[in-house]
């Protein structure tokens, strides 16, 4: 395989079970370099647990993840944290630190590296706050003094400060209100775009997945059972995927009953 088809991120046959709750029956997916996939499915589905493997905050029973072709599985702890600094995050709440100021929040990472002097740190938090549309003044609020649209902004642009390759967005509209949700999609499309990076999302949202996904994948017990341009959801074909997308109680998908 040719490094321009080289995906960004491959996964193959990637498994895990946590007892005798098997989460991931062998996912296979392919995420290109510079796009925006999301990733799709119910609660207990398994995306959480794909994405958290790839981090490697989750050591998979089986199968194959590579990162530029490179067998993310295999590397050591240098190798891993190198690769680390490639890699942006936005949190499902956010995840600020309350004690911490906004600025030093923004630049933690390289703070906690000691890779920047807290006044270098300070003037870079207030060239990414105002890429996400906040003011450099917010930077010496503190997270409780934000509302939820900021905090989600602030996370932003933490994600984004180290200028990382390849960012994960974990529910990014989560607790926001339509209006605001659409503003941090659009904020999320920008940065991405500028920085050139590729995006995996996990999102419940539709409205979000269309606006943030060039592609979309749907897992199901563990498995990927769909993959498609993220603008067709709802109107894919795929009985599964569509009655998901609407959010349909009649269809393929059943709510299991907990005994």
């Amino acid at each position: 395989m040719s490094a321009s088809t080289t995906p960004k991120i491959r996964l193959r046959g990637l498994s895990k079970a946590f007892g005798a709750k098997q989460v991931l029956d062998g996912v296979d997916l392919d995420i290109q370099a510079g796009h925006g996939m999301v990733i799709l499915g119910g609660s207990g589905s398994g995306k959480s647990v794909t994405i958290k493997s790839i981090l490697g905050l989750i050591q998979p029973d089986a199968g194959i993840i590579e990162i530029d072709g490179r067998n993310v599985l295999a590397m050591n702890r240098r190798e891993r944290e190198e690769l680390n600094d490639r890699i942006g995050m936005l949190f499902q709440n956010a995840a600020l630190f309350d004690s911490l100021p906004v600025w030093e929040n923004v630049c933690f990472k390289p703070l906690a590296q000691k890779r920047m002097t807290r006044a270098q740190a300070r003037d870079k938090a207030a060239e990414v706050l105002a890429q996400v549309g906040l003011a450099g003044s917010v930077g010496d609020l503190y997270p409780g003094e934000l509302s939820g649209g900021m905090q989600k902004r602030v996370g932003l642009a933490r994600a984004i400060a180290g200028n990382p390759e390849i960012i994960f967005f974990d529910e990014p509209t989560t607790g926001l209100d339509p209006i605001m949700g659409a503003v941090i999609d659009g904020l999320i499309v920008d940065c991405v775009k500028r920085l050139g990076a590729t995006a995996v999302s996990i999102t419940h949202d539709m409205a979000s997945a269309r606006r943030i996904g060039d592609t979309a994948a749907m897992i199901h017990k563990g498995r990927i059972v769909w993959t498609g341009p993220a603008a067709t959801l709802g109107e894919t074909g795929n009985a599964m995927v569509d009655q998901f997308a609407r959010g349909e109680r009649e269809g393929p998908i059943t709510m299991e009953l907990r005994k």
